[in-house]
């Protein structure tokens, strides 16, 4: 491992990572947990949250991630539903969002006597590597390892329980599909509650051997690579977007022929990796495309991209500076990974090929089914919805709609209403929209946000509240719907109510962008159903315009 310490980088060995994790279990045990007991983690990423989990794993304590960016009600759903007996925290705003509740502990993760890190450096040796051994051969391949909550249609949070025989059977057939070994080094930075950083970013690299780095913050990324020089980097499409738009808007910036030769570059590159004819690509990329490369850590052999569609322009940005994108598809409740490109048969534009063992077939409405080992037990104390999910045979009905190019799985749309923004955040519609219309003046709202790095949507006003507001204002009301929808109060309106419903989401989830509509949604006019329930798609359609110029 490579990790922040004081101003730059320490190294840790697997042998001073095995005794950290003694320490660690030992911490675990003196704080009464035993295998089988839920232990949540509420924390920004650190690599004490790596050495906590590989504790939790080695005494089959069942370790619960809990976003550190969900609001307090969330979290403390969370924590009752799982039936934890303690949360681990990154500090003291995470630890408040879980006190007072009956039953459960909560304490620091890295600061303080009391803190996880502290008893376990007063404990370095207060389990034996036979006990821990000991331990590890105690727990059953059968018992869960994490229980990872994901956002489901409904918005209630459903915890997908993955037992340690899902991720130890994929771990041993990914590395076929994408090869990885004991020389390459993985950089962490995106969310570790996240089951794909999770899964790829710590777990692949120690199956493997490799050194699994990690940066500083978000912040300081850029020199954070620079410094490791990793060969493996993990992303999901917004952070490969924004890294193109900002060496876009320097070059902008840049003097006249530096930009020219990258401009030059692009072109030729672009056109070489789309099988072109591109006479000047070799000589650009020695001039433009090694600066890029270095930029990177100059080692870097590609990025995974995963968590939400990869738009192909931004896959051939990197493509013309010689740098792959391997795009990979998969779910919480698979393990992560279904399916992922490999590096000498990659068709950017797809997700690639199922792994190795991984079943995954079509069916006769499109809907992508997975099959395997690595799908999950269940969700926790949901055997209803367990098996609305899983069918009888066995197949995972993901809700994507895909399609095959070959031997290569297409994503081509969303069965459900679930929307996964850019950064990979599972965002559900329904529980926002409620809550918009949980203002009076607010009579219909319908998000959208699919690959988008933000909410947005649509809200239809209650004319009738809003006549009588402004009424009650002196204004006159007299005219049609939409001359109303054009005041300024009205926009004020609706504005303070869109605020005061943003207060209690997440920050993923507020909804960043709207536009009003005058007309409401009817069933004659076929944006309503029959029993009254929004037609996403027919609105989408009729709306496309406006919907269009609020996601730029």
């Amino acid at each position: 491992m490579v990790y922040p310490e004081d101003q730059g980088f320490e190294s840790m060995s697997y042998s001073e990572l095995w005794d950290r994790v003694r320490s660690y279990a030992a911490a675990l045990e003196s704080l009464g947990l035993q295998r089988g007991d839920r232990l949540a983690v509420q924390s920004e990423n650190c690599v004490e949250w790596a050495w906590l989990d590989w504790a939790c794993q080695a005494l089959g304590v069942v370790l619960v991630p809990i976003y550190p960016t969900l609001p307090a009600d969330q979290a403390k759903f969370i924590v009752k539903d799982c039936g934890t007996k303690l949360v681990v925290a990154g500090g003291e705003d995470q630890a408040e969002k879980s006190k007072g509740l009956e039953g459960v502990s909560v304490v620091q993760l890295k600061e303080g006597a009391g803190s996880v890190a502290g008893i376990a450096a007063t404990l370095s040796n207060g389990m034996s590597e036979a006990e821990l051994l000991s331990r590890i051969d105690a727990v059953s391949p059968s018992d869960l390892a994490t229980i990872i909550y994901t956002s489901g249609t409904t918005g209630r949070p459903k915890g997908v329980m993955l037992p340690h025989s899902a991720p130890t059977w994929l771990l041993k057939r990914v590395v076929h599909s994408l090869p990885v070994d004991e020389r390459d080094v993985f950089l962490t930075f995106l969310p570790m509650s996240h089951v794909f950083e999770r899964v790829a970013g710590q777990w692949l690299p120690i199956h493997c051997g490799a050194t699994a780095a990690f940066a500083k913050s978000l912040m300081s990324l850029a020199s954070d690579i620079r410094e490791t020089r990793p060969t493996i980097l993990l992303g999901v499409p917004r952070f490969l977007e924004a890294t193109r738009e900002r060496i876009l808007d320097s070059m902008k910036k840049a003097p006249f022929l530096r930009r020219k030769l990258f401009e030059l570059a692009l072109v030729q590159g672009t056109k070489r990796a789309r099988g072109g004819f591109a006479p000047l690509a070799g000589a650009m990329d020695a001039i433009v495309g090694k600066k890029v490369r270095e930029r990177l850590g100059g080692r870097l052999r590609f990025f995974v991209s995963g968590g939400a569609a990869l738009p192909p322009h931004v896959a051939e940005f990197y493509l013309a500076f010689r740098i792959l994108v391997l795009q990979g598809y998969g779910l919480t409740e698979t393990t992560a990974a279904s399916s992922v490109n490999h590096p000498e048969r990659s068709k950017y534009w797809t997700v690639g090929e199922p792994i190795e063992g991984v079943e995954v077939r079509i069916a006769e409405d499109g809907e992508v089914l997975i099959r395997g080992k690595s799908v999950m037990s269940g969700y926790y104390n949901l055997p209803e919805e367990t098996a609305a999910a899983i069918d009888a045979e066995g197949w995972f009905h993901t809700g994507d709609i895909g399609e095959w190019e070959g031997k290569h799985l297409k994503i081509t749309d969303r069965k459900k209403d679930l929307l996964v923004l850019a950064n990979g955040k599972n965002v559900a519609p329904q529980p926002i929209e409620n809550k918009l219309k949980e203002s009076p003046y607010i009579q219909e709202a319908v998000l959208f946000g699919d690959g988008s790095e933000y909410v947005y949507g649509l809200v239809v006003p209650n004319f009738e509240l809003i006549r009588k507001e402004l009424k009650g204002r002196g204004l006159d009301v007299t005219a049609d719907d939409a001359q109303v929808l054009e005041l300024p109060q009205v926009a004020e309106i609706i504005r303070s109510a869109v605020a005061e419903s943003n207060r209690t989401l997440a920050d993923f989830e507020k909804v960043k962008k709207y536009a009003l509509v005058s007309a409401a949604f009817s069933v004659d006019s076929g944006e309503l159903t029959p029993t009254l329930k929004v037609k996403r798609k027919v609105v989408k359609e009729r709306f496309a315009s406006v919907l269009a110029g609020l996601e730029r």
